[in-house]
């Protein structure tokens, strides 16, 4: 039999490009594969729509989380680094940093050393002509803020810059001494906190008097070269008087004048001793509590510390807390907050330190009524 010959069919019966018409357009594939005739049936628009959709969704994910990412892990990546200045008159530690109070201060608020901060220490070593170029060193090393000590730190850094914050930290009486406008608006770039010490000149002067009732002369060594210890004196010689007690002034400049206090004292002996405490009667102390003792005189100083180095009774805040409180204003600065819109704040926390030891040595019954008001005795 034969076999049939198959023939191509006419063209009329195939079907027609442009007669053709694309049901769906959305892409150039689909509109490829209707063009050519591929049937309906065969390819899911439906399910080419929703992977259209779940992408459109998951680029706007991710545009959202490209716009939170700074304020997030973004920012923490890019952390600034801190810098904290410290400016003292006195000597440099072995450690060359700020006290640990101040930076445990700042670490229990979220500063750790070497992660987002780093201290820039500067110690004049008692030569208070050096402060104004220590100042002006942390100035050009662009420091964030700079902690000072002393009146005389605080005035270096003033006149350094305008810019800079400055917190004090426990200033004797900032305003007296002109460096800030009043306790409640400081002004300018200077804020910090005040120990009253001037306010508290007359409370001491009565301690010690109740614990040497027969006192009739007190002595008083202050650093007559420094106007905020100038005022803490005259503010004793006004409680003396009202407390009927004279005053043998002992004003020292540097540290050859306190042979010629002691001799003083030793050609007219006082019935007791106030010293008022600055970086140069501070670095003295060692000799001051010697003398004291040898030549058996009952002393009365500003802070306790010097009390527990062999003195006898001590009034006054705790430096601990004051650079504490000297942290938290850091923190509030490097924050966004303005130092001359942030009170100064006065320390309201006061400790009385005995020391029944020095006081044994030295033939001297402390009142009864004194050692119950005594925050620590040391026996």
């Amino acid at each position: 039999m034969r076999a049939k010959r198959w023939k191509w069919p006419p063209l009329t019966s195939l079907p027609r490009l442009r007669e053709r018409k694309p049901t769906c357009v959305d892409t150039n594939a689909q509109r490829a594969r209707v063009a050519w005739g591929e049937p309906k049936s065969s390819f899911d628009f439906e399910a080419v729509d929703r992977r259209r959709l779940s992408r459109r969704k998951l680029l706007i994910a991710l545009g959202a989380n490209l716009v939170a990412t700074p304020l997030g892990a973004f920012a923490q990546q890019q952390r600034k680094l801190w810098r904290i200045g410290f400016l003292q008159r006195g000597s440099r530690p072995p450690d060359g940093l700020p006290p640990i109070a101040l930076r445990q201060g700042l670490a229990e608020l979220g500063y750790g050393e070497g992660r987002n901060v780093v201290y820039e220490g500067r110690w004049a070593e008692a030569k208070s002509g050096q402060l104004p170029e220590l100042a002006a060193e942390l100035v050009r090393l662009r420091v964030d803020a700079i902690v000072v000590t002393g009146n005389r730190a605080a005035a270096a850094a003033k006149e350094a810059t305008s810019t800079i914050p400055i917190i004090i930290a426990g200033a004797g009486d900032p305003v007296g001494t002109g460096m800030i406008a009043s306790l409640a608006r400081p002004g300018g770039n200077i804020t910090g906190t005040s120990a009253q010490a001037t306010e508290l000149s007359a409370k001491r002067l009565e301690i010690i008097k109740e614990a040497v009732p027969k006192a009739s002369r007190i002595a008083v060594l202050w650093n007559a070269d420094n106007p905020a210890m100038t005022l803490r004196y005259r503010e004793i010689e006004k409680a003396a008087r009202i407390l009927r007690v004279a005053v043998q002034p002992l004003g020292v400049r540097e540290p050859d004048d306190f042979e010629v206090a002691f001799s003083a004292m030793t050609r007219e002996r006082p019935d007791a001793l106030f010293m008022v405490t600055d970086t140069l009667t501070s670095l003295n102390r060692k000799r001051v509590i010697e003398f004291t003792a040898t030549h058996r005189i009952p002393a009365m100083y500003e802070f306790g510390s010097l009390v527990l180095e062999g003195g006898l009774m001590a009034y006054g805040p705790s430096f601990d807390e004051i650079y504490r409180r000297a942290a938290v204003y850091v923190d509030k600065i490097l924050k966004g907050a303005k130092p001359g819109d942030l009170p100064v704040e006065q320390m309201g926390r006061f400790y009385l330190l005995i020391n029944l030891k020095t006081a044994k040595a030295l033939g001297l019954t402390i009142p009864q009524s004194l050692l119950l008001r005594a925050d620590r005795v040391i026996e």
